[in-house]
């Protein structure tokens, strides 16, 4: 894996632990709407990681 690869990868896992830690009941609709884009950007980012690796 190269650093750029490794970078990409620990910014997924942050985006995940900070949408786990998040208290989604108390969360305005909108950072709701905000945070499902951000994990939704984090799992293709690491749909494409893995394609890069296995190529």
């Amino acid at each position: 894996m190269t650093p750029s690869q490794a970078t990409r990868l620990a910014m997924d896992r942050e985006t995940l632990r900070e949408a786990r830690a998040a208290d989604l009941a108390a969360m305005e609709p909108v950072a709701l709407v905000l945070l499902v884009e951000r994990l939704r950007g984090a799992l293709d980012d690491a749909v494409r990681l893995g394609d890069e690796l296995t190529e």
